[in-house]
């Protein structure tokens, strides 16, 4: 084991928290400064009568906002910050495997610190698709609060291997369901904001001021579904991949092993998330509850689940 790279991996990892928390600071003044957008209001005309003349009052409406907002100043500031936590992020999920010579997530903490990394990566990848600045302020908080936890609580020197993670079935089992998490996690932010817009639209368009110059509610949701989506098929090659595995290290497709229940339940919450939208009209709160209950239960699996619970997949290293 190299403790020099080990060393050097950390080091990396705490200057990615510090970015990741001014990224942070930045994205929340970004939307603390956010105001509605200057579009022509709509007239709404409504007749009265005032004597025998009859007279028009004209109160002015603003358009719903559809389209996403274009980045600031202040939101491109903080996905640059972004891109860079991003980097050194990276290099300690790289310079941890060399320090190993192995992939790095055999423990809670390497999974941890390559979860976070994926996760801000795709989030940076999908502003390529759609302008999602405004979600920084929960990617990189949710970041920054996961990095710090993992190396506080979580954090392990490099060890090989356990042999039953012996197999290259480890980087394509691992990798995807990261790859699920990760849409997973942005889909329930844009739960979050969708719930907010649905509360401020209940109230009369009171309420937080930054939600004025986002977009409502439906399109909102109609994003986070199409993310969920993403992430149930990478969710489903999550199990059908641990399955072929499970077959290879212990002579089994399926244990009831605690981990795979969980990561069935997730399963199918979210395939009941798919189904009761598309089918059974499921559509605003009901839906976006739904997919943040889907996310909470990917992160009791990562958290609860490997820390209290015994089983074949006890791999927190802890």
């Amino acid at each position: 084991m190299n403790t020099t790279l080990e060393a050097f991996s950390l080091l990396m990892a705490v200057s990615a928290i510090a970015v990741y928390a001014l990224a942070f600071i930045i994205f929340a003044v970004e939307l603390g400064q956010r105001v509605a957008p200057a579009e022509p209001a709509v007239a709404a005309v409504a007749p009265q009568r005032v004597g025998q003349l009859a007279t028009a009052v004209i109160t002015p409406v603003a358009p719903p906002v559809t389209a996403l907002p274009a980045t600031s100043r202040w939101g491109r500031v903080g996905l640059a910050l972004t891109v860079i936590g991003w980097v050194l992020n990276t290099v300690a999920v790289v310079t941890r495997g060399i320090a190993g010579g192995r992939v790095p997530w055999a423990n809670m903490y390497e999974f941890a610190l390559t979860g976070i990394a994926i996760i801000v990566g795709v989030f940076l990848a999908v502003q390529f698709w759609k302008r999602l600045a405004f979600l920084g302020v929960f990617v990189t908080g949710f970041a920054l609060l996961a990095l710090v936890l993992a190396t506080v609580n979580f954090y392990v020197a490099v060890v090989p291997l356990p042999p039953a993670l012996q197999s290259v079935w480890i980087v394509v089992h691992v990798f995807v369901a990261i790859l699920g998490t990760a849409f997973f996690g942005i889909g329930a932010a844009l739960s979050v904001v969708q719930l907010l817009q649905a509360r401020r639209a209940a109230a009369g368009g009171a309420g937080l001021t930054f939600l004025q110059s986002l977009p409502g509610a439906d399109v909102l949701e109609n994003l986070a579904y199409r993310l969920n989506v993403i992430g149930f098929v990478f969710w489903t090659f999550t199990l059908i991949f641990g399955a072929i595995w499970a077959e290879r290290a212990w002579g089994r497709y399926w244990g009831w092993d605690t981990k795979e229940v969980w990561t069935f339940i997730i399963w199918t919450i979210f395939a009941g998330y798919i189904h009761a939208r598309a089918t059974r009209g499921w559509r605003g709160s009901r839906s976006a509850w739904l997919g943040i209950i889907g996310f909470a239960a990917v992160l009791f699996n990562f958290t609860i689940v490997n820390l209290f619970f015994k089983g074949l997949h006890a791999y927190s290293g802890l």
